[in-house]
């Protein structure tokens, strides 16, 4: 497995087209990675809190639409 730094000195070799792919597909990877996250925190309650301060704010009417 490589190091941070391997892998730091393997992409800034990459072609702009490999890199292109390269951003993408990590970008695509990140964003299942924050899904992944997001999902579990979701599952295990985490976010409960947040939700229900965020309903009583609602309900107090001091939400602003969008």
């Amino acid at each position: 497995m490589m190091n941070t730094q391997e892998l730091k000195t393997t992409v800034s070799k990459l072609s702009p087209d490999q890199l292109l792919q390269f951003a993408e597909w990590f970008e695509e990877f990140l964003a299942d990675q924050w899904d992944k996250k997001i999902e579990s925190d979701i599952t295990t309650g985490r976010l409960d809190a947040l939700g229900k301060q965020a309903d009583n704010e609602f309900l107090a009417g001091r939400a602003k639409p969008l």
